[in-house]
């Protein structure tokens, strides 16, 4: 009997999500795509094909929603090898708004509770599911985690302490976390994008695009989101890849703002 495999995205929905899974899926992969967005989760099965995917509805917050998805999987006789960790928020707000006023508490928690603890949460659970596979390749690895970062977590601009903080986190959890999870065979990559075309970036007016554009390097353009797809292919393919983060940003260093 043929094992069934599957990856596992986050934020597969849409952006850089769904544009991971159609890569995945054209390379051959099944993928299983975790959102909170029913109705894009669903339009990206079809569009993809419900033989190459499916859906569940996962709050990435929360401990019980992702042990009771995967749990589901495994029950299933399904077997985890890749999570790709793309659900996120980035909303800007500075610390001091025109008044003076605090910006709540409340917001910079949500993106950090969002954007880390979310990336963090899935991760362990994911790993504790790997652990029992039987190990692959010239390796003999039993999984590979990619989570996503920014260059905000290098460089944040003005307004993004919660988003710049969150994604610094990201960044700071690669090398200790495949250090942790080395001896098992499960590998642990980041992405770190910059400026990329996904289509609530490409709704933005030409002026906005053209100035997110001007501090790329080369190529002079918004980076393609499967471009980002493609990385991930690579970081599967590539057993020797672990513990790193990856800047996949035109060589773009971000100014203040």
């Amino acid at each position: 009997m043929t094992q069934r495999i599957t990856s596992i995205v986050t934020g597969g929905g849409s952006g850089l999500g769904f544009a991971t899974a159609t890569q995945l899926v054209q390379a051959g992969y099944h993928v299983t795509l975790f959102d909170l967005n029913e109705e894009a989760g669903q339009n990206a099965v079809d569009v993809l094909g419900r033989e190459n995917a499916s859906f569940t509805k996962v709050n990435v917050t929360s401990d019980a929603s992702v042990e009771s998805a995967v749990q589901a999987i495994i029950d299933d006789g399904i077997v985890i090898r890749l999570g790709v960790n793309c659900a996120g928020v980035a909303p800007a707000k500075r610390i001091l708004d025109r008044d003076g006023n605090a910006a709540p508490l409340d917001s910079f928690k949500q993106v950090i509770d969002i954007n880390l603890v979310g990336t963090f949460n899935v991760c362990r659970i994911l790993a504790q599911a790997m652990t029992k596979n039987e190990p692959f390749g010239e390796a003999k690895e039993r999984g590979l985690l990619i989570n996503t970062a920014s260059v905000a977590g290098y460089e944040g601009q003005i307004g993004q302490t919660a988003y710049a903080a969150s994604k610094g986190g990201i960044i700071g959890l690669c090398l200790p976390m495949a250090r942790d999870l080395a001896p098992l065979g499960i590998r642990v990559n980041t992405i770190a994008p910059g400026v990329m075309g996904t289509p609530m970036l490409l709704a933005m007016p030409d002026k906005v695009q053209d100035a997110l554009v001007h501090n790329v390097q080369f190529p002079k353009r918004l980076g393609l989101p499967e471009e980002f797809g493609k990385l991930v292919l690579h970081m599967l393919d590539n057993a020797y890849l672990n513990g790193e983060t990856i800047r996949l940003d035109g060589a773009l260093r971000m100014p203040p703002k």
